[in-house]
């Protein structure tokens, strides 16, 4: 018997050329768990040869409907695919927590294979009405997606970037195997 009171449950969807081992995912996987938050880390299928219909198939199955108790943690190409998912969400909607880490909706002048995923972006006006708390993250010396273009994305949803100074692109490779901001994003 329940006690009346839903579960948090947090999602962490990663990105191009990543698995659900990668990076900080799972330091976050744990920490969040620890906290009493289940979380799952879903593999996005084909991660070097992504294909848009195949990565939103594999967010839907992980997230389903968000509610107010649903945590979405995303990085890179993985926001784009939240992103896109949340724009194809029938009826009403409301996520707790959307925390985006290196997002953007235009293409990548580093990563002209992905130009096709990418297209033309996601339409993102008015998500934000359906987000309680939205954040996102961004380095100020990012290889792969521009400063600007997460800050445009940050604008079209109308909050600010927080910016980590010298975290690169958010890699394992970059040195960034925790990642702090994200749990106060979600703690707070």
């Amino acid at each position: 018997m329940t006690t009346g009171t839903t579960q948090r449950r947090a999602s962490i969807i990663h990105g191009y050329g990543a698995s659900p081992e990668d990076h900080w995912f799972g330091w976050l996987a744990e920490q969040l768990t620890a906290d009493g938050i289940p979380t799952t880390i879903p593999t996005l299928p084909n991660s070097l040869a992504p294909d848009p219909a195949q990565w939103t198939e594999a967010v839907r199955a992980d997230v389903g409907t968000p509610d107010e108790d649903s945590v979405i943690v995303a990085h890179s190409l993985g926001c784009l695919t939240v992103l896109r998912y949340l724009r194809s969400l029938p009826g009403p909607w409301h996520l707790g927590v959307l925390v985006l880490v290196s997002g953007f909706v235009d293409p990548l002048p580093a990563l002209p294979d992905l130009d096709s995923y990418i297209g033309d972006g996601c339409e993102v006006e008015g998500l934000s009405n359906h987000i309680g708390r939205l954040t996102i993250i961004r380095s100020d010396a990012d290889p792969y997606v521009p400063p600007g273009h997460t800050d445009r994305l940050a604008g079209l949803l109308g909050v600010s970037t927080e910016v980590v100074p010298g975290a690169g692109h958010f890699l394992a490779s970059d040195g960034v195997t925790s990642l702090g901001e994200v749990l106060t994003a979600i703690a707070s």
